[in-house]
């Protein structure tokens, strides 16, 4: 028997993937459950396992190359005999016109490679990541239960197994690069490579911000601005930093510890009516490698300590510019933070992501001359943040309210991020 690989539709929003490379080769044998190819979704590279035992005996679409999903790109003969008969039904597939993929009749038919495997027939499923780390720290996958989509087992299953992520504040942690800490403000490196002059195709990742940006200005938005004093928070950073705490992390646990006192703000539009999320997810805009963006997500940051999101943090980061994250990590936000503060931007205005409520645009931190209430002049640093919010679920009022409520914690509650 000859079987498809079709191109596996890694995420919601994922409507054609490019092949990163082929980890077989035509003629291998491939077992059921293990990595046949690695695939760039619009947020990530992930390994993709077959369904079946049998031989890769066709690649039909290159490393390098894109595919509709739902696309075969490969074919699995079950049998060494049958391998001839896949090549020649692959010249086949080659020399025929290929079908609209706009208006289909049917729908395609179901992925051979799964984005993320469930348990088959006994068989325990986990990520590549997960298998790995539970190679190196000696856990048994047998004896945990998987929080992934569909019960698969994640990474964080096996740290959490180990002990590995705690709420102590005694591991001291390297704070990662300074990709959001508003109170620097380095200037942007200037491009020594442009291609000028010639027309370089988007990537995976850039298509689908662009495709997410376009359906986002399709909603009706409105802007609150609000100036914040960062002195108390600057002071916490320079006390914190040595054990491993960066400033996003505390920008991060100020805004899920004030969301939870204004569910409408971590609330979001949906044609049933409005829905209020039951977990409080940040998620924090990083600039990728080569152009476009993802956006990690510090999931219920309102119930971590600051130290262990600090370390989710970082680690969300390297595996965010490595695109090892998994699905559930950059598209479960239900809040999204985005930071120009380290590039010196007094203010900007962000827009809104698909499926959320708000966007806090986090500007710079720099000294200004203010007047107290008694009248003297003084210098305390601030920056301006500006929030964008789906105005058919939250009004003037609520945003208003929640960023009079985020200054307060951030300039005399300061010290509860802590806590």
């Amino acid at each position: 028997m000859i079987r498809d690989i079709f191109m596996p539709a890694l995420s919601s929003t994922m409507t054609e993937g490019k092949i990163v490379s082929w980890v077989k080769s035509p003629g291998e044998k491939v077992s059921k459950g293990e990595t046949v190819l690695v695939v760039e979704s619009d947020k990530a590279d992930m390994d993709v396992e077959s369904f079946y035992d049998g031989y890769l005996a066709v690649i039909l679409v290159e490393a390098g190359q894109e595919a509709p999903v739902g696309e075969a790109i490969a074919y699995i003969a079950e049998t060494e005999a049958e391998i001839e008969l896949a090549k020649a039904q692959g010249k086949t597939a080659a020399a025929a016109p290929s079908k609209p993929v706009e208006t289909p009749e049917i729908a395609p038919p179901p992925v051979s490679i799964p984005v993320a495997a469930v348990k088959d027939n006994g068989r325990l499923v986990a990520s590549p990541r997960a298998k790995k780390l539970a190679k190196e720290l000696k856990v048994d996958l047998k004896t945990l239960v998987g929080s992934g989509p569909h019960g698969r087992i994640t990474a964080e299953d096996v740290e959490k197994a180990t002990g590995k992520v705690s709420t102590a504040p005694a591991t001291v942690i390297t704070p990662p690069q300074p990709v959001s800490v508003p109170v620097a403000a380095p200037k942007a490196p200037i491009p020594t490579s442009a291609p000028v002059g010639r027309t370089v195709p988007l990537t995976t990742v850039q298509k689908a911000v662009a495709q997410n940006m376009s359906v986002s200005l399709q909603v009706p938005t409105f802007q609150v601005g609000y100036t914040i004093t960062t002195d108390p928070l600057d002071q916490l950073y320079q006390q914190l930093k040595s054990k491993g705490v960066t400033m996003t992390a505390l920008l991060a646990k100020a805004v899920a510890n004030t969301l939870a006192k204004h569910p409408i703000v971590n609330a979001s539009y949906s044609d049933a009516g409005i829905q209020y999320h039951g977990a409080i997810n940040v998620a924090v805009a990083v600039a990728m490698p080569g152009g476009g963006l993802i956006t990690p997500v510090l999931r219920s940051a309102n119930q971590m300590d600051i130290y262990s999101l600090s370390r989710s943090w970082k680690d969300l980061v390297d595996r965010a510019r490595s695109k090892q994250l998994q699905p559930e990590e950059y598209n479960s936000g239900t809040f999204t933070i985005s930071n120009l503060g380290m590039f010196g931007v007094d203010r900007f205005t962000a827009i809104l992501p698909p499926n959320q409520g708000a966007i806090l645009a986090v500007g710079a931190s720099r000294p200004q001359i203010v007047v107290n209430k008694d009248g003297l002049f003084g210098v305390q640093k601030q920056m301006t943040v500006n929030l964008t919010s789906d105005h058919r679920v939250i009004y003037g009022a609520d945003a208003a309210s929640f960023l009079q409520d985020l200054a307060k914690l951030i300039e005399t509650e300061v010290q509860s991020l802590t806590m």
